[in-house]
This record gives structure tokens, C-alpha cells and sequence, in this order.
């Protein structure tokens, strides 16, 4: 499995999902403009010592990643969906999406991937859940999908 995060704002919620992703060996991949420094003591803190233990990838654009995963199911969480994450069938090496934690995906990216839209359902109070707390929601569902393949 992998995580794509677009334009992540919060260290500390970056720093989670790495530390999620180096538990999970799940593969990060970062969409530039970053909204910290990596080297932000926050971002570092709540990794702790994970972050030699995370595969990380930068890009600089949504589009880059995408020409170079295009091979790949993009599932693309957004508050906007219809489709609720547990109802799709994932494989090891689809990739989960998430947006900024205040701004979400932008329209041109979920406009290009309608189809593979998925939600976490919850009451609407105009706010969702954290973006750290919504990753590892997905992706353990995707992991108990594949039996926790290479987990123990």
C-alpha cells in the first residue's frame, strides 16, 4: 500500500501518518508545497524515531505523481464522495489519497478521479476527522483486506 499526502499543512499529522506507514511498511509520498519544513522539530517529534524506518518520496506536483502511478488504483479520500471507503475492494499496491487538512483535494484532481472517490461516514458538523486519524482508518481497512499481508 501506499499514502499520498497533497499539500500536507501539519507537521505533527505528517509525522503520525509516517509513523503509521513505517508500522504498516506502507510507502509515503509527499506533493509539494509542504506546509513545514521536513526538518520541523513537530513533524520529527511525532514520528519519534520512525522516520529512518518510512520509505518518503517528494514530488513536486499532483500530476507528476499521478504520470508516474498511472499503472496504479488512486483512491482519492474526500468528504464529497458518495462511496464509503469499506467498499472497495483494495489490492496491495493501490494507493490511498488524502488532500490538505484544510483545503482537501482540489476540484481538478477529484474531477479526474470521480470514479475512485471514497469517504469515511460521519455526522456532517462542517469539520471531518483528522487527517492522521483518517489515513490509518483507510489503510487498516485496506491492510484487513489483504489479510495484513506481511504483517504479524
Amino acid at each position: 500500500m501506499e499514502i499520498v499526502l497533497v499539500e500536507p499543512e501539519i507537521p505533527q499529522n505528517t509525522g503520525n501518518i509516517a509513523r503509521t506507514c513505517a508500522l504498516t511498511g506502507t510507502r509515503l509520498h509527499l506533493i509539494k508545497p509542504l506546509g513545514f519544513s521536513l526538518a520541523d522539530r513537530y513533524m520529527k517529534r511525532a514520528g519519534l524515531d520512525y522516520w529512518q524506518q518510512v520509505e518518503v518520496s517528494i514530488w513536486e506536483n499532483f500530476n507528476e505523481f499521478a504520470d508516474a502511478y498511472s499503472n496504479h488504483n488512486l483512491y482519492l479520500a474526500s468528504t464529497k464522495a458518495s462511496r464509503s471507503y469499506e467498499q472497495v475492494q483494495y489490492e496491495t499496491d493501490d494507493v490511498l489519497v488524502f488532500g490538505s487538512e484544510t483545503r482537501g483535494l482540489s476540484p481538478q484532481i477529484l474531477d479526474s478521479y470521480r470514479q475512485n472517490m471514497i469517504r469515511i461516514p460521519m455526522i456532517d458538523l462542517g469539520r471531518s476527522l483528522n487527517l492522521a486519524n483518517s489515513a490509518a482508518i483507510i489503510l487498516y481497512e485496506a491492510l484487513r483486506q489483504n489479510n495484513f499481508a506481511g504483517l504479524r
